[in-house]
């Protein structure tokens, strides 16, 4: 079974940093707000090695956790995960990289909770991040370029999150999750990441819900990774068409996080898109008890789409409760 629920899992602690247009956004504030790209570094490279190491550095000494977390995890979009590997050489802390594109951060979340269900740690932090300049040179054209956008692009956010997760009780509980398997509906259109996730969406979506033999109305709110305004919609249909069920208590992360006035195409994505609106509106609203979230990737690199091959997606899910 692809899905499994966990007893004793919790998220104690999170810490956020975002660039400066989120910063101007929706949500409008995070523990730290980038004036500029380069976060006081020389390149963008190290501003987002930068970020990392700042939340990283946050989450021990808020906690007072130096010595004492168990395992790292996480992963970013750059080649190799540079940033992430960059980033974890400054702690001595046993590492694992992970790479689901924008999921990465579910993925890492998923295998830290098991890790503690087990009691094989106590504390684990997961760690991701993304910059709008770096992952535009490698995936799409440097800004540069000036080149024209289709109006389902969507951009890529600038920040980085990590959460602290633990045996330890605290108010958010880490109560079930569910692996998603690799979707090709046949997209090759690299602009257009909505279409290419909403599968691997919906996919892991109903896995969860009859896995768990749950109606969807059993969670306050269904966050979505990245799909944006365009993908959204299609998310909707696709649900709509092929199951009957009519969502209402759906929220997507890409749509929360900009501005319309902004202008940026069809909103956010990125790995760090679904964890800065996950902590910095999701779970500071007070009417949401219950929520699933399920993150999408798109699996993808420079060279396949040049290639012009298919772009296979992912998603993973977790579900939260708030607790009293």
């Amino acid at each position: 079974m692809a899905s499994f629920k966990f007893n004793n899992v919790y998220i104690k602690d999170s810490f956020t940093v975002a660039g400066p247009l989120e910063s101007e956004g929706q949500i409008g504030k995070f523990d730290i707000m980038m004036e500029d790209y380069y976060f006081k570094e020389k390149t963008f490279i190290d501003a987002e090695i930068r970020m990392q190491k700042v939340v990283i550095d946050n989450l021990l000494y808020r906690n007072k956790l130096a010595g004492q977390v168990d395992l790292l995890l996480g992963g970013d979009l750059s080649d190799q995960l540079t940033i992430t590997n960059f980033s974890a050489k400054h702690f001595s802390i046993p590492f694992l990289g992970v790479y689901s594109a924008c999921a990465s951060f579910a993925e890492s979340l998923i295998i830290a909770s098991e890790f503690v269900e087990k009691e094989s740690i106590k504390n684990a932090i997961v760690i991701t991040s993304s910059h709008n300049l770096n992952a535009e040179r490698q995936f799409r054209f440097p800004i540069e370029y000036g080149a024209p956008k289709a109006n389902t692009t969507t951009f890529t956010a600038t920040g980085a999150v990590g959460a602290l997760i633990t045996n330890e009780k605290s108010k958010i509980k880490v109560e079930s999750a569910t692996i998603g398997t690799v979707m090709d509906y046949d997209q090759k259109d690299a602009t257009h990441m909505g279409a290419v996730m909403t599968p691997a969406a919906v996919e892991v979506l109903m896995k969860h819900l009859e896995d768990l033999k749950r109606e969807i109305t059993y969670y306050d709110v269904i966050l979505t990774g990245d799909l944006g305004n365009i993908g959204t919609k299609i998310f909707k249909e696709f649900l709509n068409l092929n199951y009957g069920i009519k969502v209402k208590n759906h929220m997507d992360a890409g749509c929360e996080i900009f501005l319309h006035s902004q202008e940026v195409y069809s909103g956010s994505s990125g790995p760090v898109t679904l964890p800065l609106v996950l902590f910095n509106k999701v779970l500071k609203n007070n009417k949401f008890k219950k929520i699933l979230i399920v993150a999408t990737g798109s699996l993808h690199s420079k060279d396949t789409t040049n290639q012009k091959k298919t772009i296979p997606s992912i998603a993973h899910a977790f579900s939260l409760e708030v607790l009293a």
